[in-house]
């Protein structure tokens, strides 16, 4: 029975298409006078075909099915860049992450030895919402800089619960050698702190609990909150590499232990909306669920899938950076299936729109605002797609095209390739980008490189955070020394 509920499920999802909003007559305003809420879901590693309603075959996730049902589903969404820092500075900023030094391409993301973070000159989504009277909270992953100066509460955030950075750092030296580790992990393998806004609560973290407590803590927050308008910054730790899930989810999923940790994720959705609806803040509250890269595909069957996008995690091919995405809303999104571009930088300026504050002027953003797309399912105002590897640009996506300038699988020992002319595919009609069609199309990629030539002139980066280090007793430092 479970297994015919989902089919119907992702059946209904797939009929989105071809249905209207006056075909279902599911549009309906915001009922409140309230600005709405705000929660962003934002996985790790989850690839574009992870979900049933991204097509995965045996990974039930029937609690975004529905929200994809009853919201929009995104099938052209991009992340700021394909590893997790720059990625994650992107989404909270809005800006490319070579503007705010949140990039490099040698250190691609920070590690427990690194000096540098998310700078105070750069505006959040939390401060940018904070200051029209929301309350912020990040819970789960932060992984924008472990020193006090880069803790969640420097950067908007009124609460925080979770850990500094990445589930397989802080690793202990008496573990299993290699990737031996990843076959059985254990908690005690990893010595990876847990935080409650700086107090250290646990070291090593009960990883098996963690989905678990993100949740409760979510919960928690949402309810603590359900009078004054919010902003929920919920960054899972899962499903990076080691995998862990608690105990109600050990051996439930036909796809294994990856499959298990999906499905505790999904569980986790349907808590969140499911405490939206019992609060009866469901109606005025804007849910975004999404990945910060494509899967980890070098970890097997431990890692996720891109389903039919090339390649995964660390590329600059569509399989490392466009993720599958979900907005979610009764009373604020027109249900349908988008397939416009959009990107985890465009919440910024969609999110201040909607609470009816000022987009900031201080910063160049590089998102836009999606409230007419996610309200009306009018088309949506992005035309570029900008491809980061590092601070090096490797592709652009202008329209339905994509030219990649330099092209790499995400980790390996394989050197870059270098395209002369460019190598062009039409996502539309090649989303695997199979087909290189860059000599019936020269001119395609001539106004790619004048969009190329304008980007570079009007860019100015910030000093590179990945590459400092600490030394000596520097390394002892962490968010408790204020």
């Amino acid at each position: 029975m479970r297994s015919i509920n989902r089919i119907l499920v992702v059946w209904f999802v797939l009929l989105l298409p071809s249905l209207s909003c006056h075909d279902t007559g599911v549009k309906q305003k915001v009922s409140s006078s309230r600005p709405p809420n705000f929660i962003v879901i934002f996985c790790d590693d989850l690839g574009y075909g992870d979900l049933g309603a991204f097509g995965h075959p045996t990974i039930a996730t029937p609690n975004l099915d529905r929200m994809a049902f009853e919201g929009q589903r995104w099938t052209s969404f991009y992340t700021g860049a394909s590893v997790c820092t720059p990625s994650r500075a992107a989404l909270l900023t809005g800006r490319l992450p070579v503007r705010s030094g949140m990039c490099s391409s040698t250190r691609r993301v920070l590690f427990p030895d690194s000096a540098g973070g998310l700078p105070d000159s750069e505006i959040t989504i939390a401060e940018a919402l904070k200051k029209i009277g929301y309350s912020t909270g990040a819970i789960g992953k932060w992984h924008l800089g472990h020193l006090s100066q880069f803790h969640p509460d420097q950067h908007g955030f009124d609460y925080y619960f979770g850990v500094p950075y990445s589930n397989d750092m802080d690793r202990v030296n008496d573990s299993p050698p290699g990737r031996e580790v990843y076959r059985e992990p254990k908690m005690e393998y990893w010595n990876l702190p847990l935080y409650r806004n700086r107090t250290l609560l646990e070291r090593p973290t009960d990883q098996n609990t963690l989905t678990k407590r993100y949740t409760e803590e979510a919960v928690t927050f949402i309810k603590q909150h359900r009078d004054e308008p919010f902003f929920l910054y919920l960054a899972q730790s899962m499903v990076h590499v080691p995998l862990f899930r608690s105990t109600g989810f050990t051996d439930i999923s036909r796809r294994g232990l990856y499959g298990d940790v999906m499905e505790e994720l999904d569980w986790s959705a349907g808590q969140i909306i499911q405490t939206l609806k019992n609060l009866e803040l469901d109606r005025n509250t804007l849910v975004v669920f999404t990945s910060d890269n494509g899967p980890w595909l070098t970890y097997d069957e431990q890692g996720g899938s891109a389903g039919l996008l090339y390649y995964g995690k660390g590329s600059t091919w569509e399989g490392g950076m466009r993720v599958p995405t979900i907005f979610w809303g009764p009373g604020i999104v027109e249900p349908g299936v988008i397939m416009d571009p959009g990107t985890t930088m465009d919440l910024l300026p969609t999110f201040v729109s909607m609470a009816g504050g000022e987009i900031p002027s201080e910063v160049q953003l590089d998102g836009s605002s999606l409230v007419d797309t996610i309200t009306t399912r009018s088309p949506g105002p992005r035309d570029t797609v900008f491809y980061y590897r590092g601070n090096e640009l490797w592709a652009v996506r202008k329209g339905a095209y994509k030219a990649h300038f330099l092209t790499r699988s995400g980790y390996g020992e394989d050197k870059p390739v270098a395209w002369d002319p460019p190598r062009l595919h039409n996502l539309d009609a090649d989303p695997s980008e199979k087909y290189n069609i860059s000599g019936s199309h020269p001119e395609v990629l001539d106004e790619i490189r004048k969009v190329v030539d304008e980007h570079r002139f009007n860019l100015a980066p910030g000093k590179d955070q990945l590459e400092q280090r600490l030394k000596g007793a520097q390394l002892n430092l962490t968010w408790e020394d204020k």
